[in-house]
């Protein structure tokens, strides 16, 4: 998470309100609330329960009485009680009630827990929670991808538990029993790739079986007469020692009947065990069930809790065991009734998606507590609707919901299931004809939902968006939104009464409307402007003409069609007559894209924007200078606008480097407009948070005036940046001035100056005239939109701004993306941190053929290789995806195995000539397939997927690569391109896979056999959906972690480590147990525990984080990898070594998958597993690892880097240890070397080196001594002692501390003195814009990186 945010780094924390709308003058008593939720403590009460011992439970007075159900139904000795009430003094607590409000509840309160009778319902629940209870050790439902569930294996690494319940924790000497040989191919250099290995056998999940089956019965519902003697439902059961018994639900309880599977008899049976709990039935009736069932609990109440929670969002894995299908009475019966929501929570069935989601954006939020509730409610509807509709668009696309229009061709139907509207991404009624048909109607959803997510973010009270999910599914897209109450029974052209139905042919607006719009205009950058319609009208809108604003039934504003929130991207909009600038020229711009809606992003806007506000300081500020220069003569005019005309042509600076690109608006607006709302500053933020970590150590508390001129785009490189600074004295005070003039909102007294904001602001193309702001027009270049003449000017300009920022893209962002890459502070992983470092810089992915281009043209294109090898797999298995998407489209549901094993030959194996196997004729009658093929949305030839041949495929995608991202791959098969790229097959495969949503059997493949394929059709398993959805953040929680990173990196590390804290909390109260950004604040909290010397709790913080990154990224994620990295370190310095060796190993293991050894990232893995080899004396092992190493920094940091030369120094050390003296020497000259030249030889390093140096040519000399001695007397030489030194496991620890960035402070009063004063010495340097290279970095490296280069 990024914290460039000038605007909050000085405000309280306590204070930094996320919602400009709350009245400053509230401050104080929001204040109390915020203190009150937060000092909050909970107390005991003791909980008795039938048949076992009161026991004490903590809780906590917001909890509900639900709440403590909850934990009542997952403990071990009360877990199958589900139908109960809790009892004080012989009251019944309201399930809904807090627990402050009740009377008399006070610590040390008994609480009974009280048989109910049953009902239908509660009968229901307590089978479907039994079975979840003995289901709760079986993977199966991660691997399907279901209820949220998804795989984690940290267990199988550590052991289990990794804190003091784990099973065994022996400190210290724990060398003798270590083996600590990887798997062969784990080893550097080793070309193997296995995908077994990816998921490791978990024992536990041999499932203990409890029972054979568990059903309904065929002789449910219970007739008239049976249902007045209570019977409520009736089950069929099967136990182990093979007992077929029928099982009767009553009010009363369960108990035995007399019915057989062919005659019903509902009497009890003697005896009947009538019990009030199935499990306590079944234990009486089969001991293995007693047995079992005791000892499943048992270790499912062991298990970490985060390996169990459910996830906010669906998860699903891309690869899968087979899975034996057993009977499941649950699962069958919840995929054929109609539950379509979670109905059995809610009265009156199906939910009313549009309300529910509307109504949580209403709650008050006035205070912390308001908020909390308020964000707390939206996050829960929004994953919630996110499940229903991913379900609902399976269901539209297997062809199980009945359209609304079933007349139409298939194309053009639209469906409604359980109050969400579905529509598919096809071009119907010609409606984006003008815009690239089909393939603008793909793009259209995304764009909208982008939209959707921008309005939602600045959170406007009084306007809505429609809740939206876009599901890609079996190469069709679908899109699910939420419906406007009444939309359904009018005609669209009476309800839009703002923006226009036809692309701008007719335009209408609504001062309301405008209104609304108007408070949105300043975060999303928007302009207000005139359109004409067809009457020639003049109509004002803002916003782009496609967004209709509707009223709905419920009298609610409702805005849709966002499809052009952010303005057109001219690189890729050829328009007749106009010209782009030079810089865009020159990479081969503009180009024809696929259809007209390529739109910039909106991190590019913010970005831009910045830009620009920078450079608008800088001219004032020279403006300014010349006044004073010029005070006697009169000659400053000329010079004025001289200056105002370059920077509109002026080269965006190619090194510039964007700190605080991604929260822009809250330095740059708060300079401008006292007013202004801080609610924007959640939008921009974006959505990652690996980044953020590299970012955050820039202190950036001082707003954006501290960047140096480096990043105002005149300057060619850095330092003439920093000359520039130094020629002109005081440009820091001008800059102020400049400050005071802007932030005035233009009211100076004093005209001259008034004269040179005008001017400033002409030259950065401002709308405003006396101060900074910067909006465009989304609808300038739209076909078919006319503007009134007397706007001509304003247009002009508007067509300006765009041409500059689709050029700033170019060659500021391009430029800005691989120098990051270069100074390895953007390490990309995989595909999806590649797109993450595109996006977060706001370039698209349409640009990733440029991006590649360019980084083919710079210089230090070796110490890139992984850039582009990451790159490239990246661009092909997106062209791939393209192609697969068409051809799904033709393929029958009972093909679909056959086409995608069929479609990942041709794509990855070897084998030239892969047919395809059609399903057998028996089971394809003609007769039947001609009728259905209207019902499912494919039509066309059923079997033309058949035809595909490998070279046709590469053909394809050669010419999709061309025609999309302008890049050539001159490759016929994938042979070719594996040789030429140095991709490897299995991340290619791993890369399509996640991205089409296939499964695929988890085994071996021999994918270089040029005599088999490599898929069948039993290799795929499932094709599961790809959703997008708005993400709804914790603005509170993000506050509070932002102070709290700021307050680390001045060095306070206590406030810092309590506020990240409680920004925890906050999180946890918003999102739940399971969230990414929760994870990033356990990854910080457990390196703050660490730095601190906490090492136990560092350890369980980072265990949490690795579970909940594998949770809910995914067991194979970049960011998994490095959680894994960050646990080894805590677990050795735990004395856990065995365990920080195999979580390195598995690291490296998934690294190696996702992407091959050649990484930068690589070196740094490799460097742990060398010292931890080295540490438990296994010296050759740990030589391959720092060799690697070594040959890897070299490469990617260059020979003279001093990550090279601590690469030597550990090399160095190792030989020591095996007495190899004179390799040793050999590799420490190195180090010394460039240490030398780097630092100079006063430095401490080089002095460190240098002595160590000595130490080693001693031994050496001792060594030889020894030798001729022996050579000389025999075997009556007297033998000097050698010091044959295994390293302490200290000095271990300390190297590995070095190489992972992690530098500790001693925290005496007078040393933390000592680091403020050091501290401000750096900020004001920086102000002063000539910081010197600091030889070692602060102190204060919090990064995952060390950039000691």
């Amino acid at each position: 998470m990024v914290n460039g945010d000038g605007a909050h780094g000085h405000t309280d924390e306590a204070e930094s309100k996320p919602d400009g709308n709350a009245e400053v003058d509230g401050g104080e008593e929001s204040n109390e609330q915020e203190v009150i939720v937060i000092q909050d403590t909970g107390f005991t009460v003791k909980i008795q329960a039938p048949g076992t011992e009161p026991f004490d439970l903590q809780v906590s007075p917001q909890e509900m009485v639900q709440e403590i159900h909850q934990v009542l139904m997952d403990r071990e000795d009360t877990c199958h009680r589900t139908c109960f009430s809790l009892q004080l003094e012989g009251n019944v607590l309201d399930n809904f009630a807090e627990l402050k409000s009740i009377e008399g509840l006070q610590e040390g309160s008994l609480l009974k827990v009280v048989e109910e009778p049953y009902t239908v319902r509660e009968a229901r629940i307590h089978v479907r929670h039994i079975r979840d209870l003995l289901k709760s050790l079986d993977p199966s439902d991660a691997y399907n991808g279901v209820d949220c569930n998804s795989l984690s294996f940290l267990s199988i690494f550590t052991d289990g538990d990794l804190g003091d319940s784990g099973k065994r924790k022996k400190k210290g000497n724990e060398l003798e029993q270590i083996d600590c040989t990887p798997p062969e191919h784990i080893l550097p250099g080793s070309k193997d790739r296995p995908l077994v290995p990816l998921q490791p056998q978990n024992k536990d999940w041999k499932p203990m079986q409890c029972l054979k089956v568990l059903t309904m019965s065929g002789w449910n519902p219970p007739p008239g007469n049976r249902k007045m003697h209570g019977d409520l439902m009736y089950l069929y059961i099967v136990t182990v020692e093979e007992r077929h018994v029928s099982v009767t639900a009553s009010t009363r309880g369960f108990y035995l009947n007399q019915s057989t599977t062919y005659t019903f008899n509902p009497k009890p049976a003697n005896p009947s065990f009538l019990s009030h709990s199935l499990v306590e039935l079944l234990s009486q009736i089969s001991p293995a069930f007693k047995k079992n069932f005791t000892a499943l609990q048992k270790k499912r109440v062991q298990r970490h809790p985060f390996e169990r929670i459910a996830t906010p969002f669906q998860v699903y894995s891309w690869t899968a065991p087979q899975v034996d299908h057993a009977m499941d009475c649950v699962r069958a019966e919840d995929a054929y009734t109609s539950r379509l929501g979670y109905e059995e929570h809610i009265p009156g069935q199906t939910r009313d998606w549009n309300e529910e989601l509307q109504t949580t954006r209403e709650l008050p939020r006035k205070n912390l507590p308001e908020r909390l509730l308020r964000e707390r409610a939206i996050f829960k509807v929004h994953s919630d609707f996110a499940a229903a509709a991913t379900r609902g668009a399976m269901a539209v696309i297997d062809g199980n919901v009945m359209a609304i229009n079933p007349g139409e061709e298939t194309r053009m139907q639209m469906f409604i299931w359980n109050n969400i509207f579905f529509s598919l991404g096809f071009d119907v009624r010609d409606h984006y004809r003008e815009l690239g048909g089909d393939a603008a109607a793909h793009a259209a959803p995304t764009n909208d939902l982008n939209g959707v997510r921008a309005y939602g973010a600045v959170d406007v009270e009084g306007l809505y968006t429609l809740g939206t999910v876009v599901v890609d599914y079996r190469g069709y897209r679908v899109t699910a939104q939420s419906i406007i109450p009444g939309i359904l029974e009018r005609e669209q052209e009476q309800s839009v009464i703002y923006g226009s139905i036809d692309f701008g042919k007719t335009v209408v607006s609504h001062t309301k409307y405008l209104e609304l719009l108007e408070k949105t205009s300043r975060p999303l950058k928007v302009q207000r402007h005139s359109v004409l319609n067809e009457k020639n009208d003049t109509v004002e809108l803002c916003s782009s003409v496609e967004c209709k604003g509707i009223i709905g039934n419920d009298g609610r504003h409702y805005i849709l069609d966002l499809l052009r929130t952010f303005p057109p991207d001219l690189n890729f909009l050829p328009v007749d007559g106009e010209v782009l600038p030079p810089e865009s020229q020159r990479q081969g711009f503009p180009r024809q894209h696929r259809h007209r809606l390529a739109c910039l992003r909106q991190e590019l806007i913010e970005a831009f924007v910045e830009h620009r506000y920078l450079l608008f300081m800088k001219m004032a500020a020279l403006q300014l200078m010349q006044q004073k220069a010029n005070k006697d003569t009169k000659t400053d005019t000329p010079a004025i606008t001289e200056t105002s005309e370059t920077p509109t042509e002026s080269k965006p600076d190619a090194t510039q480097t964007q700190t605080a690109s991604s929260d822009s608006p809250s330095a740059t607006d708060a300079s401008t407009d006292s007013t202004r709302t801080t609610s924007d500053n959640t939008s921009a933020a974006p959505q990652t948070e690996t980044e953020g970590e590299e970012n955050s150590s820039k202190p950036t508390t001082n707003g954006p005036l501290e960047l140096t001129a480096a990043q105002n785009g005149e300057c060619k490189s850095p330092l003439e940046g920093k000359e520039l600074e130094e020629s002109i004295p005081g440009l820091a005070q001008a800059k102020e001035l400049a400050e005071t003039l802007v932030a005035e909102d233009g009211s100076c007294i004093d005209p001259k100056s008034r004269e040179v904001v005008l001017n400033a602001c002409k030259a950065v193309g401002s709308i405003s005239n006396t101060s900074f702001d910067i909006r465009f027009n989304p609808d300038i270049f739209s076909p078919g939109v006319r503007f009134p003449d007397n706007s001509t000017d304003d247009v002009q300009k508007q067509k300006q701004l765009l041409k500059d920022a689709a050029s700033f893209l170019v060659s500021c962002q391009i430029p800005s993306l691989v120098k990051d890459c270069l100074d390895h502070s953007a390490v990309p992983m995989d595909g999806a941190t590649l797109t993450e470092a595109l996006h977060q810089r706001g370039i698209n992915v349409r640009y990733l053929g440029t991006v590649l281009e360019f980084v083919d043209k710079t210089p230090a294109k070796a110490q890139l290789e992984h850039f582009c090898r990451i790159g490239i797999s990246e661009l092909i298995t997106r062209c791939a995806k393209h192609i697969f998407k068409t051809y799904l489209q033709g393929v029958e549901l009972s093909a679909l195995s056959a086409a995608v094993s069929h479609f990942l030959n041709c794509f990855l194996s070897s084998f030239p000539d892969a047919v395809a196997h059609l399903p057998p004729d028996e089971l394809v009658s003609r007769r039947k397939s001609r009728k259905r093929r209207n019902r499912v949305p494919g039509s066309g030839d059923n079997t033309a997927w058949a035809s595909l041949t490998p070279s046709e495929l590469w053909k394809n995608i050669a010419s999709e690569a061309q025609s999309y991202y302008q890049f050539t791959i001159q490759c016929e098969s994938v042979d070719q391109v594996v040789e030429k790229y140095g991709l490897q097959k299995i991340t290619l495969l791993r890369e399509i896979s996640v991205k089409t949503g296939i499964q695929i059997l988890i085994k071996e493949y021999n994918f270089d056999s040029r005599h088999k394929p490599a898929f069948t059709e039993e290799d795929i398993l499932n094709i599961f959906p790809v959703v997008k959805h708005v993400n709804p953040k914790a603005s509170d929680a993000f506050h509070f972690f932002q102070s709290g990173q700021a307050k680390v990196q001045q060095g306070f590390l206590k406030e810092g480590c309590e506020l990240i804290n409680e920004a925890l909390n906050l999180f946890n109260n918003v999102y739940g147990a399971m969230h990414v950004e929760i994870c990033a604040c356990l990854r910080l909290l457990a390196r703050l525990n660490y730095i601190m010397g906490d090492h136990p709790e560092a350890l369980s913080n980072q265990q949490k984080a690795v579970l909940m990154s594998e949770r809910v990224l995914g067991i194979e994620h970049p960011n998994t990898i490095q959680e894994y990295m960050h646990l080894a370190l805590y677990c050795f310095a735990n004395g856990q070594l065995s365990t920080a060796l195999k979580l390195l190993y598995r690291a490296r293991y998934l690294l190696l998958m996702v992407c091959g050894e050649d990484h930068p990232e690589m070196a740094l893995l490799d460097s742990n597993i060398g010292l931890v080899l080295h540490g438990v004396m296994e010296y050759d092992l740990s030589l391959r690892f720092l060799e690697n190493a070594l040959t890897i920094n070299t490469k990617y940091h260059g020979s003279r880097s001093l990550k090279v030369a601590l690469s030597h120094h550990l090399v160095a050390r190792v030989y020591e240890s095996k007495a190899e003296f004179r390799s040793a020497l050999q590799h420490e000259k190195e180090g010394y070397t460039i240490y030398k030249n780097q630092m100079g030889e006063a430095h401490e390093k080089t002095k460190e080196s240098s002595e160590y140096l000595k130490y080693l040519t001693q031994q050496a000399v001792a060594l030889q001594r020894t030798m001729n001695e022996i050579y000389k007397n025999g075997s009556n030489a007297s033998i000097m002692p050698l010091k044959f030194t295994a390293p302490s496991m200290a000095s271990v620890l300390e190297q590995l501390n070095i190489i992972n960035g992690i530098i500790f402070i001693p925290l005496s009063q007078k040393d933390l003195e000592n680091l403020k004063a050091e501290v401000q010495r750096r900020q004001q340097l920086q102000e002063l814009g000539k910081t010197e290279e600091p030889a070692e970095d602060s102190p204060l490296e919090l990064e995952d990186k060390i950039p000691v280069d």
